[in-house]
């Protein structure tokens, strides 16, 4: 993977003058200007323009999503440029890397500029310019949005409507969206005249500056209805998640118009997820700003989900993220490299997370970085101090259960994918039964926060994600040694829950009530993660049925048109939603799936 700068996201106004000076560099991958001798591919995607005998090329590095252009056959002082249009080739951003051909050369290029810009949510054009004694440029490249299926294709199978009609003069306009999640709109009720046509936006019904009047389409005389072809919601080629679009109309005689609400598709639960949280991120530094921890419990639901495409995000985030970050980048505490830092169950949860990634690619880099984290984990583990138990931080102040939970889910993980390992097993071993006595879980079998100084249940609050840890940890231990205890001790863990931790059988956290913070937020949906990874693992029906009844309850009343998930799983308010309400109802969702 090569080293990419790092530059100031600069974002631009979304109407730009026509030929305005070369002043935003964009970042996705790469930053804008990178040398073409370090693109991945070389593609041709248009026909070479002849400007007086000159030949303008546009090359184009899909797997960078950049693109150049170069002029040749040419005398000195012939010039080549890029533009770039953010509003569908209305306006543009002219003389983008504006290079001439030198004394005694007879050709040129520019550098490297991005297709799109995926962090500000903005869906780009280019195309390649020249002036060798007459200016000419080639066509705009990719003004098609092409997913599932290409703008303007008929519709597939399936109608589903998941907004409520609009109404104007008693016409109805509705948004469909077929099987593989390309949407149309129609009008009917109508008479002739009356037109239809859908919008689409990249940053969740903010602006649509290159998705306005897609489709547009007028009834035909004697018929009183009609429909759009179908248009993308994502952009795979562009890294264009979360795309959303509405239907709209108009009455053949007034000029006001109506528009439904905006909506994505589904073409399943757990990939309408997927594409919500991916929306949220920055893919440029590759991660969910700002939350260094809780970016890892995203990760892990990515490798989970089963979505096909998404080992590259893994990848990028797991090369940016390697390095070493000072405080205030990532974390209020400096990273130190390799996920590691002074908060030991931080570190732990990037451990679990590059599992995941490794159970779903087979890259070994990734369980060499598990074990390294896990090695590092291990070095806080302390007999000296009640018996055993992981310390929470470096300085050593604290025995909690989500850090000795973590230990023992990574080290019984750890041996079941390293072949012909002890060492782990052993590990796993000493802290499932040093959990089993430590004093952490209370008598009605919930798990509290951690030890006291004396080494007694310190009687603080019972957190979902502590319970989820330790059915998960035991999960894994009854896996690696098949000793019956280890999975009853799930078992246990998992009755007191349901009956400890809900409310009208739906999961709740005790901050529900009132205000969660952003870690707190996430803590629902690790729970999830490995009670239906009990469920899975022992075909238990009534976990089975608890675990998709969260999901359905998600599904049904805690999501929004544009699927995102809230923290409150039953849907009352006050609600907050952002990526991490995402990330935890995402695991919820992929729990579900699995059963």
């Amino acid at each position: 993977m090569r080293t990419v700068l790092v530059l100031l996201l600069v974002f631009a106004s979304l109407t730009v003058p026509r030929a305005a000076a070369d002043t935003a560099a964009f970042c996705a991958l790469s930053c804008d200007t990178l040398d073409p001798s370090r693109a991945a591919q070389e593609s041709f995607p248009l026909p070479d323009k002849d400007i007086n005998g000159r030949v303008l090329r546009l090359h184009v590095s899909d797997p960078d999503g950049m693109a150049w252009a170069s002029i040749d056959n040419g005398r000195t002082g012939d010039a080549v440029w890029l533009d770039r249009s953010w509003d569908g080739g209305r306006t543009w951003d002219g003389l983008l890397g504006k290079a001439s051909i030198p004394d005694t050369w007879t050709g040129t290029r520019t550098l490297m500029y991005n297709l799109t810009d995926p962090v500000g949510h903005r869906r780009g054009l280019l195309r390649a310019c020249g002036d060798a004694q007459a200016v000419a440029c080639t066509a705009w490249i990719y003004p098609t949005v092409c997913a599932a299926a290409c703008d303007g294709s008929p519709p597939g199978v399936g109608d589903h409507q998941p907004v409520p009609g609009a109404t104007i003069f008693g016409r109805a306009v509705r948004l469909h969206f077929d099987d593989r999640g390309m949407a149309w709109a129609s009008i009917d009720s109508g008479g002739p005249g009356d037109e239809t046509w859908l919008d689409r936006s990249w940053d969740a019904g903010a602006t649509w500056p290159d998705g306005s009047s897609l489709g547009r389409t007028s009834v035909p005389a004697g018929a009183t209805a009609t429909q759009t072809a179908t248009f993308a919601a994502r952009d795979p080629r562009g890294r264009m998640n979360g795309g959303a679009v509405r239907a709209c109309g108009r009455q053949a005689s007034h000029q006001e118009g109506t528009c439904t609400e905006w909506a994505r598709p589904v073409p399943s639960r757990v990939a309408a997820g997927v594409d919500a949280l991916l929306w949220s991120q920055d893919i440029y530094r590759a991660w969910w700003p700002s939350s260094w921890w809780n970016s890892a419990i995203a990760v892990t639901a990515l490798a989970d989900s089963g979505v096909p495409d998404l080992d590259p995000v893994l990848a990028r985030v797991f090369d940016v993220n390697r390095a070493a970050f000072p405080a205030g980048a990532r974390s209020s505490d400096p990273i130190d490299g390799d996920f590691i830092s002074r908060s030991i169950d931080d570190t732990a949860w990037w451990g679990l997370a590059w599992l995941a990634a490794y159970d779903r690619t087979h890259d070994t880099r990734y369980l060499a970085e598990a074990t390294k984290i896990a090695d590092y984990v291990h070095g806080f583990w302390d007999p000296s101090t009640c018996g055993g138990g992981v310390w929470w931080d470096r300085e050593r102040t604290y025995k909690n259960a989500v850090t000795s939970g973590l230990y023992l889910r990574l080290a019984a993980a750890l041996h079941r994918r390293l072949d012909g390992d002890t060492e782990w097993l052993a590990r796993a071993r000493t802290a499932g039964d040093w959990y089993l006595r430590s004093g952490l879980i209370n008598s009605a079998g919930l798990v509290n926060d951690g030890l006291t100084s004396g080494c007694a249940n310190n009687g603080q609050t019972v957190w979902t994600y502590n319970q989820g840890l330790a059915i998960g940890g035991f999960t894994e231990l009854w896996r690696a040694t098949g000793d019956q205890s280890y999975v009853d001790a799930a078992r246990r863990l998992a009755d007191a829950a349901m009956i400890g931790l809900t409310s009208d059988r739906v999961l709740v956290e005790s901050c529900d009530t009132g205000s969660c913070d952003d870690n707190q937020k996430q803590f629902k949906g690790i729970f999830l993660r490995y009670f239906g990874d009990l469920a899975s693992a022992i075909g238990d029906q009534k976990y089975r049925d608890f675990v998709r009844q969260q999901a359905d309850s998600i599904w049904s009343r805690d999501r929004d048109s544009l699927n995102r998930i809230g923290e409150r799983w039953d849907g009352s308010t006050p609600n907050a939603v952002d990526w991490r309400t995402q990330a935890s109802g995402l695991e919820a969702l992929i729990a579900a799936a699995a059963q």
